[in-house]
């Protein structure tokens, strides 16, 4: 008799999930450090007490780290997405938790399980912080290395430099080179409604947060409105004075419940046909 073949049982499907991250109270802060902030961090406790550093991105593509001194380290902007991205990154949180300091996490595939919400501690927030460069990888010992520092210096040679404004919720300038952009994540509002009150702004010309501000579009990220201006002439401090008074002005227009005239839905369809969907 032949042997009895020996399958592998698949691993469960993780449940598609749109909006990973909501539930976390700076849903739109990790959002953008997940998508188009270059080098900025997170830092959290878990329930295991242990404190957790979300990371833009880790040498080598890397998922995840335990540092020396025990911190974990998961990078945000990595290349697999198995449905569920809080998922994934639950998942290689818990792979670290059996590693010793001073290892890196091989990415294995999830099953189905406790997503990133579950693992934070309750009433824990993330302190998010902008970096310039990513020095910020380095120990103490190769920070004190002049070899470490010259290798990091081709890695932040390309790096698009990103501003958080402080008097507004997840809005980042990044300056791109040739072009400077406002990207504001607005994970508070319901889309539909939110495209409506910038339909009835943009209708009216008071699409612009200041001069040399111009609405150029908007996409979506893991279920959440991001509209984007490009800059021209103003600076960062520039849009961070003018932004409360720009969101006082949508609050209104979010406020509005009459029907969206003509002119109104022209611009939602125009708005509508320049999106586009990340992730």
């Amino acid at each position: 008799m032949g042997k009895k073949s020996r399958r592998i049982k698949p691993t469960a499907k993780i449940p598609a999930v749109i909006r990973a991250f909501h539930g976390i109270d700076q849903e739109g802060d990790i959002i953008a450090l997940r998508e188009f902030v270059t080098s900025a961090t997170a830092t959290t406790t878990l329930r295991s007490g242990r404190t957790l550093r979300l990371v833009t991105m880790l040498p080598g593509n890397g998922v995840g780290l335990v540092r020396p001194d025990g911190e974990i380290w998961v990078a945000l902007q990595v290349p697999h997405n198995n449905g569920d991205v809080s998922r994934d990154l639950a998942h290689v949180i818990e792979l670290a938790e059996t590693l010793e300091p001073g290892t890196i996490v091989k990415m294995t595939t999830p099953a189905p399980g406790a997503r990133l919400q579950d693992l934070i501690a309750d009433g824990a927030q993330f302190l998010i912080e902008n970096h310039a460069d990513f020095n910020w990888w380095l120990t103490p010992e190769e920070a004190d290395s002049e070899e470490a520092l010259a290798a990091m210096r081709t890695v932040n040679d390309n790096l698009w430099q990103s501003e958080r404004l402080a008097s507004v919720e997840s809005a980042w300038v990044t300056d791109m080179g040739d072009h400077v952009f406002l990207r504001w994540v607005m994970p508070r509002a319901d889309e539909d409604r939110l495209l409506d009150a910038f339909s009835r702004l943009k209708a009216e010309g008071q699409d612009k947060i200041i001069d040399g501000t111009k609405l150029i579009g908007m996409f979506r990220a893991h279920g959440v409105l991001v509209p984007v201006w490009e800059l021209e002439g103003v600076s960062a401090r520039d849009v961070a004075a003018a932004a409360p008074a720009f969101q006082e002005s949508l609050q209104s227009a979010l406020a509005i419940a009459e029907p969206l005239t003509s002119a109104q839905r022209s611009v939602r369809q125009e708005l509508i046909s320049r999106q586009v969907t990340i992730r």
